[in-house]
């Protein structure tokens, strides 16, 4: 099963900057494939993940939190539409966060940051690791995003939904890839 990799807070404002491009070809073994800049890594090659993750530190040129899901949570979320048919206006952008540790969060769901009409953040629900919601973008909202460490107990790393579906596609292109390897070129019998 494929695992996702999200690095946090690279490429933001001139700090942490690299080329996750180059990580993923130093990562070849893997079968990593980039998406983006921000630093989310598809593996593609099932592998321990004590191993690869090892390993990413040891290629990262500096220190950094690392969230994964595996493939299957992702698609999974995906299936049950967490985002339901609710229209979002055009300055509200439904998003995914993967959080660092296991969810330990003690409050109910949804939740908005800060409280009341004047949101900037809201969570709608989690699953596992995965939190998702929606933000309304303006330039308070990357404090309000913060929130979400303290409210489940662990760093959090945020990706709209969008970069979300990149790596779905990825995955499904990937499976139907490995279908065709598995299943063989197809014969047709001749008379």
């Amino acid at each position: 099963m494929a695992l996702i990799v999200f690095l946090r807070g690279i490429n933001v404002g001139g700090h942490r900057t690299f080329r996750p491009s180059m990580l993923a070809r130093d990562l070849a073994v893997f079968d990593v494939v980039n998406v983006g800049a921000a630093g989310t890594l598809v593996v593609r090659k099932p592998v321990s993940r004590t191993k690869f993750l090892a390993e990413l530190r040891r290629k990262l040129p500096f220190k950094a939190v690392v969230s994964f899901c595996d493939a299957r949570d992702l698609i999974r979320l995906e299936m049950e539409n967490p985002f339901g048919a609710e229209p979002f206006g055009q300055d509200v952008v439904r998003f995914v966060s993967v959080l660092s540790k296991a969810n330990r969060s003690k409050g109910s769901l949804p939740v908005a940051f800060p409280p009341g009409e004047k949101w900037f953040v809201r969570i709608i629900g989690s699953k596992k690791r995965l939190v998702f919601g929606v933000y309304r973008r303006h330039m308070m909202t990357i404090g309000y995003l913060g929130e979400i460490d303290g409210f489940f107990g662990a760093p959090a790393t945020t990706r709209s939904w969008s970069t979300m579906l990149s790596v779905l596609r990825i995955l499904k292109a990937s499976e139907q890839a490995n279908k065709g390897i598995r299943d063989g070129p197809s014969q047709k019998r001749g008379r």
